[in-house]
């Protein structure tokens, strides 16, 4: 069958297994197939794509969960889609949320998701306590920081190189609505939107939306954003404290078809940046929003990836430290106006202190990520990037990536050898495979 990530490309041909247990993947196990864990297929490159592809889309099962601790057992196909469903109800929320509710949680390990909330409280492997791994060698290994804590730390960011996520056990957050109270600054340059950056440090998630297809004075241009769960004292007028944790049905929209490729160009992304921009008349605005509008916009708009056109697109995130931040962001965006790159979808957010996976993406500093329809200049411009963000010592999003060299991998992850170890000890036989890690070096060209 043909399967593709969200980015539609590239488009394979895979075997795709779907299980219910271990003892259904005998035959996998056996047989000595190389193989790659998959389950919503939303990372955007080719990091779960390979000739075998074991989904964990059946595995779905909420297993247990401690109403006085906020800690839930799940399977590793549970999305946080099902825990919004089941959790918000009853005062509870994911810690950390990437920006689509469609993400397994087995693949938020891979990925060490980030959210808005990274410079206040990490990624994902902050807030796992535990989960099982099924090794190529037919092993399931209960792994935390007690037990096989390298194997732990492997896995998050690892994308899904050290086996398959069976189950896990996590901590939820504790709210009291379902509402966030929102404060957005438009900025007029890109030193501007920093210094709003850095002052909005306090509050637990910020963001920015950032127009990169302006020059000059207004390189950089922005919409930052904070926001705060609200307290069951701060909820709306007319919301009776027993709706405080329900969020309405919504209208939601779908792409219908792939859009031509003249749809996207540099006046149709210049026009739509220039609204976005100028929907914010004053300089500040206050509001209450639902968290579904908060965290996850574009879920209300099915097949949204669709206006890439048919041959799909890349995203490019990357993060520069602290130290290099203005300087770094301000060289990329500048490379992207010049050429009229720019993208619908630019967000720029800050990062704390990291102590995930030897192949965690986050680190202190800044990270922008954005979309670019896949043509014949992209990926020679991205490899230009490349060189600017290694420069100001930065690194590339795994989960997002499909074209990147082994040879600035390896510059962007010095730890990738420690954990290239790791996966030769679980993976002898080199079993566990993608078409991402055998481009960057993380795996032999040895598929069955």
């Amino acid at each position: 069958m043909k399967i593709t990530n969200w980015g539609k490309y590239p488009e394979i041909e895979a075997n795709e297994v779907l299980y219910r247990n271990v003892q259904s993947l005998n035959n996998v196990l056996t047989e000595k197939q190389t193989w790659i864990p998959r389950a919503m297929g939303r990372c955007y490159g080719d990091s779960a794509l390979g000739k075998n592809v074991i989904s964990s889309l059946n595995l779905n099962r909420m297993l247990d969960f401690d109403n006085e601790k906020g800690i839930l057992t799940c399977e590793a196909g549970v999305t946080f889609e099902d825990i919004l469903k089941v959790f918000v109800p009853k005062g509870w929320f994911p810690p950390v949320t990437p920006g689509t509710k469609f993400v397994s949680m087995g693949g938020a390990i891979a990925s060490d998701v980030h959210g808005k909330n990274h410079h206040k409280e990490g990624s994902i492997s902050n807030h796992i306590i535990a989960f099982e791994l099924l090794t190529p060698k037919g092993e399931v290994l209960k792994c935390s920081q007690i037990e096989n804590q390298e194997i732990f730390r492997a896995t998050f960011g690892g994308m899904g190189l050290t086996g398959l996520i069976l189950s896990l056990t996590l901590k939820l957050k504790k709210i009291e609505s379902s509402y966030i109270k929102t404060t957005v600054i438009k900025t007029k340059n890109l030193a501007e939107t920093f210094e709003v950056l850095d002052a909005f440090e306090p509050a637990t998630y910020t963001v920015s939306w950032t127009d990169c297809l302006q020059k000059g004075k207004s390189l950089g241009r922005s919409h930052v954003m904070k926001g705060e769960h609200v307290a069951l004292s701060e909820i709306p007028d007319g919301v009776s404290p027993q709706n405080a944790l329900f969020v309405p049905n919504k209208l939601t929209l779908s792409v219908p078809f792939d859009f031509p490729a003249f749809a996207l160009n540099p006046l149709s992304v210049q026009s739509f940046n220039f609204l976005y921009y100028n929907r914010q008349l004053g300089k500040k605005k206050e509001k209450l929003t639902d968290y579904d509008s908060f965290f996850y916009p574009l879920d209300a708009i099915y097949h949204w990836n669709r206006i890439y056109g048919k041959r799909g697109f890349t995203q490019y995130q990357f993060v520069i430290p602290k130290e290099n931040g203005l300087e770094g962001m301000r060289e990329v965006i500048e490379r992207i106006a010049t050429r009229k790159m720019g993208s619908f979808l630019v967000v720029l957010k800050s990062f704390g202190e990291q102590e995930g996976g030897y192949l965690s993406f986050p680190q202190k500093g800044y990270t922008l990520a954005m979309d670019f329809a896949i043509d014949s200049r992209i990926f020679g411009f991205l490899d230009e990037l490349d060189k600017v963000v290694l420069s100001y010592g930065g690194k590339v999003y795994l989960t997002k990536d499909v074209r990147l060299s082994k040879e600035v991998f390896e510059k962007m992850y010095p730890e990738a050898r420690t954990f290239l170890e790791i996966k030769n000890r679980l993976d002898p036989e080199h079993l566990l495979s993608s078409f991402q890690s055998q481009r960057i070096g993380l795996s032999k060209n040895n598929e069955k």
